[in-house]
């Protein structure tokens, strides 16, 4: 997958924020000030499409935040999808998040698996077992399994993700996006060590959530 250029505005809201632009100068012309709503209209789309670029920490053995948003789960769970024990770290995206999905790590797609559910609040935990959900499995040089899963929220009705098995992915690339507030669970080896907390905001690429263990 070649590297996505950042043009700020996120291709997948090219369409809407032209729709919603071309509607509100329409009222424009036919209700003069009471077109407002179709300006707010247009306004929210821009800034739920943004897709600002990233500076990429430096330094091996980290994990980087695939999302923008508020952690809502750190600790010792259970990977469904390597069914493994492990550390999962989840971020909660709302609206007025960056919904672009950035790879965490550095690493080879290992596999990638795409389920449909329900559509419940992303903040619950039962969202990661019950709602829509496309998870990515990487390793590593070093041969750590991390998995990266994008999973849809009450209002999400998109999942977009743009990798397949094989390809490599570069910390902080661009893999994916969820139209309309959701979360992305992070599933790394046990023993790796948080360095965010829940009720912590994080930023896609910029932000370290966690490191691996120590050989």
């Amino acid at each position: 997958m070649a590297h996505y250029p950042h043009p700020i505005i996120a291709r997948e809201g090219w369409p809407y924020l032209a729709a919603t632009t071309l509607a509100a100068l329409v009222a424009s012309v036919f209700l003069g000030w009471w077109s407002l709503p179709f300006w707010l209209a247009a306004l929210f789309v821009l800034q739920f499409f943004r897709d600002p670029p990233r500076e990429v920490p430096t330094g091996g053995g980290i994990v980087l935040s695939p999302a923008d948003g508020r952690i809502v789960q750190v600790g010792d769970a259970k990977d469904p999808y390597l069914e493994r024990d492990c550390v999962k770290i989840s971020v909660f995206m709302n609206v007025f998040n960056v919904h672009s999905n950035r790879s965490p790590v550095d690493g080879t797609v290992e596999n990638v698996w795409y389920f449909p559910g329900l559509f419940v609040n992303a903040d619950l935990d039962k969202a990661s077992t019950d709602n829509e959900r496309n998870a990515v499995h990487l390793r590593t040089a070093d041969g750590h399994d991390v998995t990266s899963v994008q999973v849809a929220g009450l209002i999400a009705r998109r999942i977009l993700c743009y990798v397949g098995k094989g390809e490599r992915l570069a910390r902080g690339q661009r893999y994916g996006f969820i139209r309309f507030g959701s979360r992305v669970d992070v599933y790394l080896p046990r023993g790796s060590r948080p360095r965010v907390a829940i009720g912590d905001r994080v930023s896609a690429t910029t932000t370290v959530l966690a490191e691996f263990p120590r050989p």
